[in-house]
């Protein structure tokens, strides 16, 4: 079922109705809209996963653990994810974000916010990104993400010129994004800053997500990756900056008063044994995100409150919903979830359940049931995607 136009969602079980025109919430419900009931559910704004990589999206179809096993950030990088993105062609690419759009979907999570690497297939990468979430009808903001740790400049000018290539639409929005302060130049990230003040878009990083990347630019003769992407202008106001787990309360409040946003990632923080954000509470405007593990939500939630009462973190409350607010800031609509203004996105729960989910006034999932394509297809492509791509890792 995927009704596009005026629609109205409810009312439900608590009375509220929302009305959708042309992919925006409305104050009053426009005559002849098509009705979509559910008396017997609940209305709640869609969720937003503010920092995720759709490139990742085979990974649970049974990825072989390193060998030997890493130690150090650093070695899980080389030896699983800058394998997995070097391996990846068009098949696997398409196979993995139709994939991960579709468990996101299910899972109630209107929108993504996607970094990506490909180096071996960089043009038309975000291409193949654009198709699957505008076919699923999943909300994203997307860009490659440039680095020079495979092939020098030359890699980073085509990481930046693939993000120039995203087409604004209804569903869409592009950002410009670096890897991470460590891979790159001076160079790279004083264009990228200019590329995303040209496009009127901001840049989105990962910062000091380890020990590593303050390290480095310590070695470049700057206090940090913080203070070198500031210094090189590479952060336009409302830039999104990734983890932050090694930056002071003071330097996430610099990045604060510069008008960036932070995304706390908690179980890839953990999973990849770099510790907890603490700083971050240093800020408001800190969503919450996945770094490519599964896009449910509520989820990465409970992992945040689980590990916030360990580390005696008591300010995340609303992590979840300032997602809402970023997204909105990309797309021009208003920031309160649901208000006159703001995005049509929504999901509806049944006892607990995602049972509907509409997405700029378009219903994607009916009944807790994919509706905008065969979700059990889009598994067993998955599947198959990602022995091949096993196959192509175990060769580089």
């Amino acid at each position: 079922m995927a009704l596009t136009g005026a629609l109205v969602v409810g009312p439900d079980a608590n009375g509220r109705s929302v009305a959708i025109v042309d992919g925006r919430v409305v104050a009053a419900t426009p005559p002849g809209a098509a009705h979509l009931a559910c008396a017997d559910g609940e209305i709640e704004p869609g969720a937003v996963c503010a920092h995720t990589h759709l490139y990742s999206g085979l990974a649970p179809y049974g990825m072989p653990p390193a060998d030997p096993p890493p130690h150090s950030f650093l070695e899980i990088l080389e030896r699983v994810w800058w394998r997995l993105d070097c391996a990846l062609d068009e098949q696997s690419l398409r196979a993995a974000a139709r994939d991960y759009v579709a468990r996101a979907l299910l899972a109630g999570t209107t929108t993504l916010v996607d970094h990506h690497e490909s180096p071996n297939l960089i043009d038309g990468s975000l291409a193949i990104l654009a198709e699957a979430c505008e076919q699923l009808g999943v909300r994203a903001l997307l860009c490659y993400g440039a680095t020079e740790r495979n092939f020098s400049r030359q890699e980073a000018r085509r990481g930046l010129a693939e993000c120039r290539r995203v087409v604004a639409s209804p569903l869409l929005r592009g950002l410009v994004g670096l890897h991470a302060s460590f891979t790159i130049s001076d160079e790279t990230a004083l264009e990228a800053g200019a590329l995303a003040r040209e496009l009127g878009t901001v840049v989105h990083v990962h910062v000091a997500e380890d020990q590593a990347d303050v390290d480095d630019a310590r070695r470049r003769f700057y206090p940090g990756p913080l203070e070198r992407l500031l210094a090189l202008d590479a952060l336009p106001e409302g830039s999104i900056l990734a983890h932050g787990v090694r930056l002071s309360h003071d330097q996430v409040r610099r990045a604060a008063d510069a008008g960036c946003w932070f995304v706390h990632n908690p179980r890839s923080n953990e999973g990849n044994r770099v510790g907890y954000a603490s700083a971050l509470a240093a800020a408001q405007r800190v969503a919450l995100g996945t770094d490519g593990w599964d896009p449910d939500m509520a989820a990465e939630d409970a992992a945040l409150r689980r590990l916030a009462a360990q580390n005696g973190d008591a300010n995340v409350d609303g992590r979840l919903a300032m997602g809402g607010a970023l997204v909105a800031e990309r797309f021009g609509a208003a920031a309160e979830p649901l208000a006159p203004g703001s995005l049509g996105d929504l999901i509806v729960r049944r006892d607990g359940a995602v049972w509907r989910v509409v997405v700029g006034g378009r219903v994607v999932v009916d009944n807790g049931v994919l509706a905008t394509a065969d979700a059990e297809a889009i598994a067993a492509q998955a599947r198959a995607q990602a022995t091949r791509l096993w196959a192509r890792m175990a060769t580089i």
